[in-house]
């Protein structure tokens, strides 16, 4: 998936990378781990804004107070940012769902089963493989 859009990156080995002594083996045993908590990372921060779009329905709620600043302190610098380029549609805030769209987009290229870290990863562990 990702192929036609690196171009020649896609065929570079990762073993050719000049990196010091058992530098690209050390690098190559983390990036699972990376790929697996900027996946987490990435799904709780759109846990995070599906909370905020349920909480648009009951406006009386205070996001400053208690576990509420919990919700807000990741998502209102964002929701603040975009609020001013997009309008409410109806009286309905619609910059949460955006977010949603945008970060699960982010999340699938990224760490998704094609994704870039992905793939990334998996031509990694050939490479220890066949290095071990």
């Amino acid at each position: 998936m990702l192929a036609p859009l690196l171009g020649p990156l896609a065929e570079l080995p990762l073993a050719d990378l000049p990196l010091p002594g058992g530098a690209g083996v050390a690098i190559a045993s983390l990036l699972p781990g990376l790929n697996l908590l900027l996946g987490l990372a990435l799904a709780l921060w759109t846990l995070l804004f599906l909370f905020r779009i349920v909480l648009t329905w009951y406006p009386q709620v205070d996001l400053g107070k208690g576990v509420m600043r919990l919700v807000a302190i990741p998502t209102e610098p964002l929701l603040a940012v975009s609020r001013r380029l997009i309008q409410p549609i109806g009286g309905v805030d619609v910059t949460p769902v955006i977010w949603v769209g945008l970060i699960s987009l982010l999340r699938e290229l990224l760490v998704g089963q094609q994704g870039l870290l992905s793939l990334i990863a998996l031509r990694a562990q050939g490479l220890v493989a066949a290095a071990g």
